[in-house]
């Protein structure tokens, strides 16, 4: 489907956009925030157990003995990421060394279930009402 643009062209010249208007998408400001901040935090958490989970996978491959914690810390130490978030992955990393993923860590799976709602509102409510 993607590489038939001109088909997609001339389909969304046929099918209108959902008319509704802003107010009942976003609805209460402080909420809404709360929400867009849970989600993005997710998408953080999300975005570090995948980079972790390649870094394992080339510890396997190529038989090296990589330290994630460790490797957490200095990414703090070293860099602009200089987040107390990084602490938290060391913890993981410290309190089970064979962590085959972050998000199975009790932290981090706690956060996600916090953020999951959020997420959902976001990928349902915003596909519904892409087009306004």
């Amino acid at each position: 489907m993607s590489s038939l643009k001109n088909d997609r062209i001339a389909a969304s010249k046929v099918f209108a956009s959902p008319k509704s208007d802003r107010k009942s998408i976003i609805g209460e400001k402080a909420a809404f925030t709360e929400h867009i901040r849970k989600a993005l935090y997710a998408s953080k958490i999300i975005s570090y157990a995948q980079g972790f989970m390649l870094l394992s996978e080339a510890n396997r491959l190529f038989n090296w003995d990589l330290n994630f914690g460790a490797i957490a810390l200095m990414w703090r130490g070293g860099c602009i990421i200089r987040s107390r978030f990084l602490g938290e992955i060391k913890n993981a990393f410290d309190s089970n060394p064979k962590l085959s993923n972050l998000l199975m860590d009790n932290f981090f799976l706690n956060a996600l279930k916090e953020c999951q709602v959020c997420c959902i509102f976001f990928s349902s409510h915003f596909s519904l009402h892409l087009f306004l």
